[in-house]
This record gives structure tokens, sequence and C-alpha cells, in this order.
């Protein structure tokens, strides 16, 4: 008897995976994942190991890896290339601590911005709104320097 996860139509596989058909035939059309053969007046079929290759693209996709990065771990899936796997989560973790960073100042300065608006007395501008419109003016004065 064949395992819950063989000879899997295309919707049994997505539902397995839980992702939907058409993120199949996407993964599919970037070449992240396979697309079965046909057979004669049939239909393709998935196994355990399609299911698996789908599972570590959702489970790299939770790391922050984009679909080119998880096509390159995917290339040294045979485990042997721990070094190669390292650079790029290394790289994907200098990226993922600068993301930090910015969230952190932009953090800071909302936090400011909050505290600025609920220490507002009487019918004076909003300070958020009244810096959003100096941020705008500072951006358009820049960009027209650069023109």
């Amino acid at each position: 008897m064949n395992a819950p996860t063989e000879n899997l139509t295309i919707g049994a596989f997505a539902r397995t995976a839980g992702v939907n058909v058409e993120t199949i035939r996407f993964y599919q059309r970037r070449g992240i994942l396979r697309q079965p053969a046909k057979p004669y007046g049939g239909i393709r079929r998935y196994g355990a190991a399609d299911v698996a290759r789908l599972r570590f693209v959702k489970s790299a996709q939770y790391l922050g890896f984009n679909l080119d990065e998880i096509g390159d771990l995917l290339r040294l899936e045979d485990g042997t290339h721990c070094r190669e796997a390292s650079v790029l989560a290394e790289l994907k973790l200098r990226s993922v601590r600068e993301k930090l960073a910015g969230l952190a100042r932009m953090e800071t300065a909302l936090s400011g911005l909050v505290k600025a608006c609920h220490a507002r007395k009487g019918n004076v501008s909003c300070p958020l709104i009244a810096s959003l419109f100096r941020d705008a003016r500072r951006e358009v004065s820049m960009s027209r320097r650069r023109a």
C-alpha cells in the first residue's frame, strides 16, 4: 500500500504541503520544484520527496530567504556543502540584522512622535502629521536638487 505522501495529484500535494496549486505551479516555473512527467492520458503524480522539497522551501522562506537564495540552497541539498550554506546564511543574517536596526530606528521615531502627540496641549498642529509633512517637503526639495 502507498504511503500517504506517495502518488499524489497536484491538489493533494498542495493540501499536504499547506499551499495552493498555483504556488506549486509558480515554483515549477521558477525551477524550485520539478514538474513530473505526465503519463500519456494520465495525471502527474508527486511523492514524499516533492513534499519534503516544498517544505524545505517554506522553511527557508520563513527564515527570510527569497526564491533565488532558496534555489542556491537547493543546489547544495546533498548536505555536503555546509561551508557554502553557512556563507548564504551569514549573508541572510547580516541582512536581517540591518532590517532590525532599521526597525529599531523606526520604533524610536514613532515612539517619540506618539509621546509628542500625547503631550500636545490645546488646539495646535499634530506633531506626527507636521513631522510627516516636514519630511515630505524635505524629500521634494532633495529630489529637485538632484534633478
